[in-house]
């Protein structure tokens, strides 16, 4: 499905909100955001941040968030279960698309903005499975002198059979 993807700017959309008409990029900029699409919610408590209204589904399918197969009983495309994280240079740094019959797994999306800002703020990665607290990985792109001055709390660098240095694991948080 052609659409948005990682890296794209997500598009300054005019919408309804319930804090009133906003157009996304004055409330995303400089801030990390999670867009995700939920069909009817009603909060049950006060909360902060505008919600969407979205009644023709026009704002998701420009989105890329919807489940072109699956309709509801008027014919109508359903949403999906997917989920864009946007960095505060209002480009996407990570999409989910779940299919509708699969839930989110928000712990996953928490721990995937962790990793996401880590890597903005230290040229660093994290590896499988990792958990806030857990050791990150430093760019092969940063050398080890400059590894030493970004990282004084220090690092640790494996023996690999090939010999060579570029696997280095470091704490950040």
């Amino acid at each position: 499905m052609p659409g948005l993807t990682i890296g794209d700017t997500i598009p300054n959309l005019q919408v309804e909100s319930t804090h009133g008409v906003i157009k996304l990029h004055d409330f995303l900029s400089n801030s990390w955001t999670i867009l995700f699409s939920h069909p009817g919610l009603q909060p049950r408590s006060k909360v902060t941040y505008p919600i969407i209204s979205d009644p023709n589904r026009e704002v998701i399918k420009q989105l890329n968030m919807v489940e072109p197969d699956e309709k509801d009983a008027s014919g109508n495309t359903v949403p999906s279960r997917a989920l864009h994280i946007v960095g505060p240079d209002l480009k996407i740094k990570l999409s989910f698309l779940y299919p509708a019959s699969t839930g989110r797994n928000m712990d996953e999306v928490m721990r995937v903005v962790e990793s996401l800002q880590r890597a903005a703020k230290h040229k660093v990665a994290t590896p499988a499975n990792w958990k806030p607290g857990d050791p990150v990985v430093i760019s092969p792109s940063v050398s080890n002198e400059e590894a030493k001055k970004m990282f004084p709390q220090g690092y640790e660098a494996p023996d690999l059979p090939s010999g060579k240095d570029y696997l280095r694991f470091t704490h950040v948080d």
